[in-house]
Formats: C-alpha cells, structure tokens, sequence
C-alpha cells in the first residue's frame, strides 16, 4: 500500500506526536496484538473440537477464549469505530494463519513460497497496526496509492508504504 506525499505528511505528524506523548507502550500492544492473534486461533481449535466430538464443553471454553479476546482487542480499538474493530480481528487473525502456512511450508523446505506467505502475514499486521495507530482512515475507505518519494532503496527514492512507517514505530524489543 503505497501513501500519496499530503497524505504520508498527516501520518508521520500523527506518528511523532504518538511516540512524544509516550500516551501507550507500543511494545506492550504489540504483545497483545500477539496474544488477540493466538485467541482467535484458540477459538477456531476449540470450534472444530466442539464440531467434531459433539461437546459442548468446547464451546463453553470457546466462549471464555472470545470474552477475553474482545477485552484485549477493546484495549486497542474502540469498538464503536464503525468497521475498524471487526476488520482489525481479521487481520490479525489472517496474519496468524498465513503465519502458520509459512512456516509450514518451511519446514517443507520450501523457503520463497514461504517467504511470501511471511511477506503477506506482514503486510496485514501493518495494516492492523496502520488502523490501530490512525495511521489509515478505514471510515473513509482508505485507497491511498500516491507516490510519495520517501524510504531509499539502492539509492533510488521509493514510495513509503505502511510497513514501512510500523517497522519504524513498532519494536517489541524497545522497552
């Protein structure tokens, strides 16, 4: 997703002005995106082990699991954001399954199919974190695809794209 310049400009002022207030850990957040991820998975195993076993004790658990999904992804979205909490819940847990095909195929020894499937699960954890920052404006359909010159790559100016601005942003690491 590339970010026309008016457009990147907006972003990286909203950007700067959430890393100086210091307002949220984005290294704890990035925790949670994690763990809303593992959730939504934990939710499908114990749908399908309900569906196959004909145990309704699976979808008590079930139920348990997506309480405490919806409290931790409401610590990120608001919900009353039109679209923006269901669509945050599906890219991460797509990301998380296109995770887990990529490492699978890894495993297989099939690296650059793997490689690919890592690419896409990142590009939808950007994009996550693109709505969860308002980085994109999912009320007004965001279709930015500008050229704004930015990132250098090979000495060449290159448009900066969501990833590009989250890998900034984004670091588990930084405590």
């Amino acid at each position: 997703m590339e970010i026309e310049k008016k457009k990147f400009e907006e972003m990286l002022k909203k950007a700067e002005e959430l890393r100086k207030s210091g307002s949220f850990d984005l290294s704890m957040e990035e925790d949670l995106s994690i763990a809303v991820m593992n959730l939504v998975s934990i939710e499908e195993h114990l749908f399908f082990t309900a569906s196959k076993t004909k145990d309704s004790k699976y979808l008590d658990i079930l139920n348990e699991a997506r309480g405490i999904r919806k409290e931790l992804l409401g610590k990120m979205i608001p919900i009353n954001e039109g679209e923006s909490w269901c669509i945050s819940k599906h890219l991460l847990a797509a990301a998380m399954r296109i995770m887990e095909v990529g490492t699978k195929l890894l495993s297989e020894n099939k690296k650059e199919e793997a490689e690919k499937m890592f690419q896409n699960a990142y590009h939808l954890y950007s994009a996550f974190w693109g709505i969860r920052l308002k980085l994109i404006d999912v009320s007004a359909g965001d279709k930015s695809n500008g050229g704004m010159k930015g990132a250098e790559e090979n000495g060449a100016k290159k448009p900066w794209t969501v990833e590009d601005i989250v890998e900034k942003l984004v670091d588990c690491c930084k405590e």
